[in-house]
């Protein structure tokens, strides 16, 4: 009687008395709650799995070393992230078999030279690096690709007679510690600095879209600004290497040298 006198009440007052007492007799379900939309100027959180994708590498791309008279030699050149500075240097003999010349604008006519040349996959994000470039007005223009361990010996040799030997060691690798000799280095330069190779690109309109845009076709700035005490080298806008879009990004991201990044990165 009590029921039935309740339920005449809430009905008289508006409310469902079925759903009250369906209420009373069963849970209720778990409230769903949505997910506010995220602003298109509000950044997607990092995703912590992804970075820690990022940051592992095959123990192929690592440097195999031997020891060679005291100097440290890289058994295994072809890797794409070979790591070739002054402390370990490729064969004398070394050359890429896969060497190509990228449908690019170069600085000189000659055609069967070369510095025209680069590896294969190099050569392919090099192009495409071009084409989007000249698609914002940007104009870019190859100096210098490939480079055997003769022709680095004699242009060492060449800087050391202008500049003496403590000079030439700081902007010209000695042979074997040449990045151009992997095929996967490229100078590169631009009409507004007359075609030359110089510090001065970084400062150009060229020069600052290659420094923001190179990552996304797998180039860094190998010699950047401020790592001097790292690489060794002087500061070197116009020298481009190939090391992957992969690596390439968290170079990038992270503002950090070839050197760092073998430093942060975990071998599996």
């Amino acid at each position: 009687m009590k029921k039935w006198l309740y339920c005449f009440v809430m009905v008289v007052s508006g409310c469902q008395s079925s759903g009250l007492y369906e209420q009373e007799q069963k849970p209720s379900p778990p409230i769903q709650v949505e997910q506010p939309a995220r602003s298109s100027e509000t950044p997607a959180p990092s995703s912590e799995a992804e970075e820690q994708e990022e940051l592992v590498l095959e123990e192929r791309f690592w440097n195999q070393i031997e020891v060679q008279n005291g100097i440290k030699v890289i058994t295994n050149p072809d890797n794409i992230l070979v790591l070739v500075n002054k402390e370990q240097q490729l064969p004398s003999d070394y050359k890429p078999a896969d060497l190509v010349i990228p449908n690019v604008p170069f600085t000189f006519k000659e055609t069967n030279v070369e510095k025209r040349y680069m590896r294969a996959e190099a050569a392919k994000a090099l192009e495409a690096m071009f084409t989007a470039a000249k698609k914002q007005q940007i104009m870019l223009y190859a100096v210098s690709g490939y480079r055997s361990y003769e022709r680095q010996q004699q242009l060492f040799s060449s800087e050391v007679q202008r500049l003496g030997e403590e000079k030439a060691v700081v902007a010209v690798a000695m042979p074997g510690r040449s990045e151009h000799q992997t095929g996967l280095a490229i100078d590169i330069t631009s009409p507004s600095v007359q075609y030359a190779i110089t510090p001065a690109f970084g400062d150009t309109l060229e020069g600052k879209w290659v420094a923001e845009h190179a990552h996304e076709f797998g180039f860094i700035i190998r010699y950047p600004k401020g790592k001097e005490h790292i690489t060794k080298y002087q500061y070197e806008p116009w020298h481009l290497r190939y090391v992957g879009e992969k690596a390439a990004k968290v170079i990038y991201e992270k503002q950090i040298t070839l050197e760092e990044y073998f430093q942060i990165v975990k071998k599996i």
